[in-house]
């Protein structure tokens, strides 16, 4: 056996960075013995198998002799079947088997032991870095006219449509064969520019504001929540339109921009989630259940992959039953809700997720849901009231910009008018076009104004952008008295004054403002009485 040694380029994943791995193949006589090293998990060096019958079923000869392959850097941990074609590669270069016409590309996927090339999670992160690459290349070299990039990567056919949003130059092969005739320069393997069809960021609305009968207040917090990012508490009973509400506030957000879309869909390819072409675009909805752990919803495991709060970015994190979550999980969303930030700490390294989402929650005013409720009867005393209330610190709860009690619906307002006339859908609807038209005018005078949402501003940079009128701060004043405001508070009552005015199209913060701001705030602030019908203590 002659002995032999190839270099071939790929990249591991940690979090949301892909550092590069230069995968190394040492082919020397000896005993037969096949070896991985670096840091290598049990997936990884599982490859020896796959890699061995991927060869012979491929027509090639697996050498017989010592086979070392060397996963570079040593110290960063390996996962996953993504090695698996370049250690093939690597084989196939040290034994003489391949000789390459084109300058070797940076290459992942999974091989099937018929030598098919298998999609692996992930590698949009791994495209958007090798992109950063080159344009940083380009830019060094001052030839952007001049020149042209080389075959990125190369890929399984099943992840082309996903790494071609960041790669264009990358190519997708099925087969292990048809990878070596590209590189022999005896076929061109299909590059992603020109099979993606890449799907539009604006999504149709699917579900729309004018389905939700009655509850005018709650709409009216639902704008105000969706032009300043705030956060956003319903308490009412069961049918009250809670849920109902939450799942429109995505489709009233202006749509994202194609910076914004990149990151969400790297996100989805770090927790190891398929890409779908047909969520592209589009405002993420979380709505993990009361049941959810605390390493699920902020992030963690074993190999720190992002939570909920991470898959929520730039869209909704949806709590149904708040109360009914577990304490440690909805005390750890009181850092992310600040930050926007999501930390996961382990021993050897330490990982950062996006976590810039609106929270949205919904709870019952009591256990049985009926406290307050005109229409049926309490069940609960004044002491499991306020049990159920002290599920919640007053730490989250400083933390939620608004919150809006809801009542039933009567049936009056439930009912469809068979005799309305039939164009007043398209007045609806207008109005619901109008509705997003001035939040998406709210949210530009915002970043006009100070580069970011109101719910984003820190206490110094309100006391720098919001004007308030003489007597708007002797409300606020008065509000903070009558409400014993924390000073979070009292910065998160005037951001949503502001909003208020943003959405009014005025500069100046008035009374009417402030007073709004105040009373979507009163919600949960006293200790609940005993409503009429209840059992009492």
């Amino acid at each position: 056996m002659t002995s032999g040694i190839a270099r071939l380029a790929s990249r591991g994943q940690l979090g949301l960075r892909a550092p590069a791995v230069s995968v190394e193949v040492h082919l020397a006589a000896g005993l037969p013995n096949f070896s991985i090293v670096g840091l290598a998990e049990t997936a990884v060096k599982e490859s020896k198998e796959r890699v061995r019958s991927a060869l012979e079923n491929s027509g090639f000869e697996f050498p017989a002799g010592r086979i070392t392959v060397n996963l570079s850097p040593a110290d960063m941990p390996k996962e996953g079947g993504r090695f698996d074609l370049p250690i093939a590669l690597g084989i196939l270069l040290a034994s003489g088997q391949l000789a390459c016409a084109t300058p070797l590309p940076e290459c992942f996927g999974e091989l099937a032991l018929n030598g098919e090339l298998r999609g692996v999670s992930g590698l949009l992160v791994a495209a958007a870095a090798i992109a950063g690459e080159w344009q940083a290349r380009v830019a060094h070299a001052r030839a952007c006219t001049s020149m042209r990039a080389p075959t990125s990567m190369i890929v399984p056919a099943a992840n082309l449509s996903e790494v071609g949003l960041a790669a264009r130059e990358a190519r997708g092969a099925e087969h292990l064969l048809q990878v070596c005739a590209h590189l022999r320069g005896e076929l061109l393997l299909p590059a992603a520019c020109d099979s993606l069809d890449r799907p539009a960021t604006a999504m149709q609305a699917s579900t729309d504001l004018t389905e939700v009968r009655g509850q005018i207040l709650a709409k009216r917090a639902l704008c105000i929540a969706a032009a300043g990012a705030h956060s956003l508490l319903l308490i009412g009973p069961p049918g009250s339109g809670k849920s109902m509400l939450a799942q429109r506030l995505p489709e009233l957000l202006p749509p994202l921009d194609k910076a914004e879309s990149m990151e969400l869909a790297a996100i989805a390819a770090a927790r190891g989630l398929a890409f779908d072409p047909s969520t592209y675009g589009r405002r993420p909805f979380r709505s993990p259940h009361h049941t959810t752990s605390a390493h699920a919803m902020i992030g963690g495991g074993r190999n720190a992959q992002p939570g909920e709060v991470t898959l929520a970015h730039h869209g909704v994190l949806f709590l149904d039953e708040l109360p009914e979550f577990d304490r440690r999980v909805l005390e750890a969303l009181r850092e992310p809700l600040e930050t926007g930030v999501a930390t996961i700490a382990r021993a050897d390294w330490r990982a950062e997720y996006p976590a810039s989402f609106q929270l949205i929650a919904a709870m019952n005013p009591c256990p049985c849901g009926h406290n307050g409720d005109a229409t049926k009867d309490c069940r609960c005393s004044g002491t499991r009231i306020a049990n159920y209330r002290s599920r919640l610190s007053g730490p989250l709860l400083d933390r939620i910009d608004l919150r809006v009690e809801l009542a039933a619906v009567p049936a009056h307002e439930l009912l469809f008018d068979s005799s309305a006339p039939r164009n007043e859908l398209e007045v609806t609807a207008a109005k619901q076009a109008g509705i997003r038209e001035s939040i998406a005018a709210a949210r530009e005078r915002q970043l006009a104004r100070c580069g970011t949402l109101n719910a984003k501003l820190g206490p110094k940079a309100i006391e720098a952008t919001c004007v308030l009128e003489p007597a708007a701060r002797r409300c606020l004043a008065n509000g903070h008295e009558r409400l014993q405001l924390t000073a979070r508070g009292f910065h998160r009552t005037v951001k949503v004054a502001q909003t208020i005015a943003d959405l009014e199209g005025v500069e100046i913060v008035r009374v009417a403002h402030i007073a709004e701001a105040l009373q979507l705030r009163r919600a949960l602030e006293a200790p609940p009485e005993v409503a009429k019908g209840s059992r009492g203590p």
